[in-house]
């Protein structure tokens, strides 16, 4: 095989055999490099050796198979992984620096290992006594079976999985491995970094020994796997973590999952003792408070993270203001949406607060990202006006309109189910927005306007 000379764009993988100032796929400036590949061609141009191995089938014989599952003690990793982790599956994990990556895969590595399976742990950034340090810190005992590497050789890599012969293989992080048969390019670069991936599916995909593999992906400064969008292809599964610096919250989300739902959420609370898993986030964002116990500006709602009803606290503090200019401030939901819901009240509520400062959070800081709990931030917001707390046992679900209208919202049947569920008595939502459900407990309202709601809960 000879040896011919390339030049690929480091932003998106693009391929040319001539160098240019500007890549015609993702129109980067000075994003070409050269790079050294083998020509796979022989003389006549066909690819040599290529001897089939596999027979072609029609789609109706092929055998479905459901994947065996490794089950975690970490329930909303286990949640977010589809159920469990699949035994011949690639993830990638990517995040901000700092967001808890390593440290989540350490405690799996170990809580995996305690069940019996073998873990390599393979860092291309940290030292092993830094991997060592960490661990000491999260995990009471360290088991046997975690064996650790510090190591930028994939070559390497591959070599200790086959004298350790693990069940879960942790690569922290891809962009920073290379494999020697690719000398010219540097680690990180689109080759290096797809090469690399490649070899890890083949190693996951064995007939004969298939094994888990879970990379940690670095993230660009616009929240983006590092890379080219092909490494997102090319694996199972993609996992980011989310939470803001300083903040203990933390969200696991898939945008790719081919063995669960993509868009599933898992949550976490991150401390000293490394992530802990919040198996019942219904009780993490919600205020328990004494039954008959109100609190002004205090309002529930229900939002979908997933595929699963939460329960979620929303508060207003409501105040005069000195200055022309009143402060509107929202915490858990954009300032546009805020401001659209305050006027929404001042002209069809028949609230003014012109001269007033408005300040909204969620309790535990999750994020109000469902029109379905417009009425429920509004709803705080009257009762922080009018200074008359809202029973604890009711609850808001609906959009409101900007005629003051109450809208349908989706997946209505399950969050009401959830809410009978856990013993709460009324709920208002939008008129025929729900049809032949029983519930054991709560009292679903209809109410056609915003108007009709809060003359219902407060006689004004």
């Amino acid at each position: 095989m000879k040896n011919k000379t390339v030049f690929i764009c480091k932003e998106c993988g693009y391929e040319s055999i001539k160098w240019m100032g500007r890549c015609p796929e993702c129109n980067a400036w000075s994003s070409l490099e050269e790079a050294i590949v083998e020509d796979k061609k022989g003389k006549t141009g066909k690819s040599k050796g290529n001897i089939r191995t596999k027979s072609i089938k029609r789609l109706s014989e092929v055998e479905s198979s459901n994947s065996d599952r490794i089950i975690t003690s970490i329930n909303e990793f286990n949640r977010v992984m589809g159920g469990g982790i699949v035994k011949d599956s690639i993830t990638i994990l990517s995040a901000k620096p700092g967001a808890g990556k390593s440290t989540l895969l350490l405690q799996v590595a170990n809580d995996l290992a305690i069940k019996g399976h073998k873990v390599l742990y393979a860092s291309g950034e940290e030292s092993e006594s830094q991997i060592k340090n960490r661990a000491d810190r999260i995990i009471k005992k360290i088991d046997d079976k975690v064996w650790v590497i510090s190591d930028n050789s994939m070559d390497n890599v591959i070599e200790y999985i086959d004298e350790v012969d693990p069940d879960l293989i942790i690569i922290d992080s891809i962009q920073t491995f290379t494999l020697a048969a690719f000398p010219s390019s540097r680690a990180g670069s689109p080759t290096q970094t797809m090469e690399c991936a490649n070899e890890l599916v083949k190693i996951a995909k064995s007939n004969t020994r298939p094994r888990v593999i879970i990379m940690v992906g670095q993230m660009t400064k616009e929240d983006e796997i590092a890379g080219v969008r092909a490494l997102e292809h090319l694996v199972d599964a993609v996992l980011i973590i989310e939470g803001e610096s300083g903040e203990e919250l933390r969200t696991l989300l898939t945008t790719k999952n081919r063995y669960g739902s993509t868009g599933e959420l898992g949550f976490f609370n991150i401390t000293d003792e490394g992530m802990i898993s919040i198996d019942n986030p219904s009780e993490y964002f919600m205020t328990k408070r004494e039954e008959g116990n109100t609190m002004a500006g205090s309002s529930i709602t229900v939002v979908r993270e997933g595929t699963r009803p939460i329960i979620v606290e929303i508060e207003s503090l409501v105040s005069h203001s000195f200055t022309p200019y009143p402060s509107r401030i929202g915490e858990c939901l954009r300032r546009e949406q805020l401001n659209t819901l305050i006027s929404i009240l001042e002209q069809r509520g028949g609230i003014q607060l012109y001269d007033k400062n408005v300040v909204i959070k969620s309790t535990g800081g999750i994020k109000l990202k469902e029109q379905a709990a417009n009425l429920s931030v509004i709803m705080s917001i009257v009762s922080s006006v009018y200074n008359q707390g809202i029973p604890n046992d009711t609850v808001f679900i609906s959009d409101v309109g900007l005629t003051g209208e109450l809208k349908k919202v989706p997946s209505l049947e399950s969050r009401v189910r959830e809410l009978d569920r856990l013993g709460f008595k009324k709920v208002y939502v939008a008129p025929n927005s729900i049809k032949n459900i029983k519930t054991s407990h709560l009292n679903i309202v209809e109410m056609e306007t915003l108007k009709d709601v809060i003359n219902n809960l407060f006689n004004v």
